[in-house]
């Protein structure tokens, strides 16, 4: 309420129109905020569904195919290793085939990374 008793709508007729479109496009804005903030959410929830089923496995990438950034810090993304099965680069593989490809946890790929 207004002072005076005047309802917020029945308010804005008192304001200018210039005003009352800032009003109506802020909440428009709101509106298109939140509906933004939901989709997306629902979009990291889809991706995290879809690597349920996967685990990142260390040294067995080929150069250039990596998923992401590696345990050492020299770069941040995917695609930018350099040499073929480097200890600190990854790839996500199907969940419980990382040892049968002669793989490593990213603990133990740690721990190897220490030793060279």
């Amino acid at each position: 309420m207004l002072p005076g008793g005047i309802g917020m709508t029945a308010g804005l007729a008192l304001v200018s129109p210039h005003l009352q479109e800032q009003h109506f496009m802020n909440q428009r804005l709101i509106v298109s905020s939140a509906l933004a903030s939901a989709l997306a959410l629902g979009l990291v929830g889809q991706v995290a569904a879809q690597d349920k089923g996967k685990e990142k496995c260390f040294g067995i990438v080929k150069a250039g195919q990596n998923d992401c950034a590696n345990l050492s810090g020299t770069h941040s993304c995917a695609g930018q290793s350099k040499v073929d099965n480097g200890v600190d680069e990854w790839k996500y593989v199907a969940k419980g085939t990382c040892k049968d490809m002669k793989g490593m946890t990213a603990e133990e790929a740690k721990a190897k990374s220490k030793k060279s």
